[in-house]
């Protein structure tokens, strides 16, 4: 028995539905394959509708009532670190969570597992990128105040001031929050040339529309983190996304369906699922945390424990093609993807136009 918290009726539902469905799938595969060692393996799904308290409720009864032997893509930043002590408490590992703030490997880390690069490291990166590449020299921010926000917000900082570069201004916001002319105003009067966004998903998107409306294209870029990195953002009819750029630890889909891999994962995908259309980012989350966990389960062997899981973990070294990374894992590294790609929305389509490493 495995669970997860996650957004399923939230502002980042777009990501946490599709990645408990896309995990389940796998999960059912396995189970029908004969399982792992002979376990089969049931999913405990519980909604916070991205809500702090719904979180910790659910991982009590995860915990407490279901006995999970792990948690496996929950999602959420601060959502994730209100769990911790509950899981922390019984030993229980936390697998491939959705999100990547770095606090996701904070102490104890013996029973953490992130999958991607950081928000923050892939902030620092985007920021550098962006100064090299576009000349940005003045950084704003709009973000939620919370522990995600802020990763995304301290990256910029962090890499503006290695750089000798300026960061101007800021707006925080409530999850919400739907009217940005306000805030734009501000940023555009402040002189920023690049803002940073760590919004919900629809709030991201009426960002970039906002800011056309007010007919502020020109000497400006929108920059965000793989909180961001959504196929919803790219698909917004009318090129209302087209500029975007963000920074992630896995490439989209899309462009890489003449992948015999990928092709193939899509269509186990839309026969499971009943639908014609394409995964989109959430599903691929959930495909790579779910490997991730059963590739695991298969290295501790039939003697099964919390100690045997770790140290499977730890042996972990293989090439995910369906988010396009290499995943290790071992003694000291409990963070399976290090890349960091630059991916920017190009005629309604995500495209990968960079790949950099993270700053020291």
């Amino acid at each position: 028995v495995i669970g997860a918290h996650t957004d399923l009726s939230g502002i980042f539902a777009s990501f946490g539905a599709p990645s408990v469905q896309a995990a389940q799938a796998y999960f059912e595969e396995v189970n029908a394959a004969g399982g792992v060692h002979g376990r089969t393996i049931r999913y405990v799904v519980e909604d916070t509708g991205y809500q702090v308290p719904k979180a910790v409720q659910a991982t009590n009864k995860l915990v407490n009532r279901d006995e999970i032997f792990a948690m496996v893509l929950a999602l959420g930043t601060p959502h994730n670190i209100a769990s911790f002590k509950l899981l922390d408490a019984k030993g229980i590992p936390n697998v491939m969570p959705v999100t990547a703030a770095r606090q996701m490997l904070q102490d104890p880390i013996d029973n953490k597992w992130a999958g991607l690069a950081s928000y923050y490291d892939g902030m620092r990166a985007l920021a550098r990128y962006m100064h090299e590449t576009e000349g940005s020299s003045k950084f704003c921010a709009m973000y939620l105040p919370t522990d995600f926000g802020q990763e995304v917000i301290d990256g910029v900082k962090a890499e503006a001031e290695a750089l000798g570069l300026e960061f101007l201004a800021e707006t925080t916001h409530k999850p919400d929050e739907v009217d940005f002319v306000g805030s734009l105003s501000r940023l555009r009067e402040a002189g920023c040339d690049t803002v940073a966004l760590a919004l919900g998903l629809r709030q991201v998107i009426a960002t970039l529309g906002t800011a056309k409306k007010l007919g502020w294209t020109e000497g400006v870029e929108f920059i965000g983190s793989s909180a961001a990195f959504h196929t919803v953002v790219a698909k917004v009819p009318g090129g209302v996304t087209d500029g975007f750029v963000v920074s992630a630890g896995w490439q989209d889909l899309e462009a890489r369906l003449d992948d015999p891999a990928v092709a193939e994962w899509v269509g186990r995908y839309q026969e499971a699922t009943g639908t014609q259309d394409l995964p989109g980012t959430g599903a691929l989350l959930g495909r790579m945390g779910a490997e991730t966990f059963v590739r695991a389960l298969e290295a501790a062997g039939p003697d099964l424990t919390h100690e045997s899981f770790r140290e499977a973990m730890y042996t972990l070294d293989y090439y995910d093609p369906i988010g396009a990374l290499q995943v290790t894992y071992g003694p000291g590294d409990h963070q399976g993807g290090d890349a960091i790609y630059i991916s920017k929305i190009e005629n309604g389509a995500w495209s990968v136009i960079g790949e950099v490493t993270p700053s020291n």
